[in-house]
């Protein structure tokens, strides 16, 4: 959650956290966590810059994040030598959904373009309903996938929808 817009995204996805925890759904979360040698990395001849390296600060969620008790948390690009856009690539994400018996996803947070449409897409490609919260994620990556992320069944929701103030 380093990215800069990612810490005013902050207060809405606490907000959507705690409403959804007294509502007594599941909270999880993906993240990256990449090996120091990870392939996606630009000194590996991958396009990213070194980020969300495993154990170091800026693999940390935000300190005013809220992180509910029990939430689980879903590791992704673990592989040193397998980039994973997807949050369900190379996790255990689509197993631990199974096993809590979800059918509907809502999804938030602030992620890269690419790595928030494809884990929506292949979301929908799993046979889940997916709600994107539309108010808590990044204005781009949605505006730009727009009509990828529809045609694949997603839909979208904001805090008004569900009476969070």
């Amino acid at each position: 959650m380093g990215r800069p817009d990612g810490k005013n995204l902050i207060p809405v996805i606490n907000a959507y956290i705690k409403h959804f925890s007294r509502q007594g759904f599941p909270i999880l979360t993906t993240r990256d966590w990449h090996a120091p040698n990870h392939c996606s990395f630009t000194e590996q001849g991958g396009p990213h810059p070194t980020h969300c390296v495993q154990g170091s600060r800026g693999a940390q969620f935000h300190s005013d994040l809220v992180m509910p008790p029990g939430m689980m948390v879903i590791s992704k690009g673990t592989a040193p030598n397998k980039d994973a856009r997807s949050g369900f690539q190379g996790s255990s994400l689509a197993d631990r959904l199974e096993d809590l018996n979800v059918k509907t996803i809502f999804l938030l947070g602030p992620a890269t373009q690419d790595c928030l449409t494809q884990t929506i897409v292949d979301a929908c490609k799993l046979g889940f309903n997916v709600i994107i919260l539309r108010d808590a994620i990044g204005t781009r990556p949605i505006a730009d996938n727009f009509k990828e992320v529809s045609q694949a069944g997603a839909l979208q929701a904001t805090t008004s929808d569900f009476g969070i103030h």
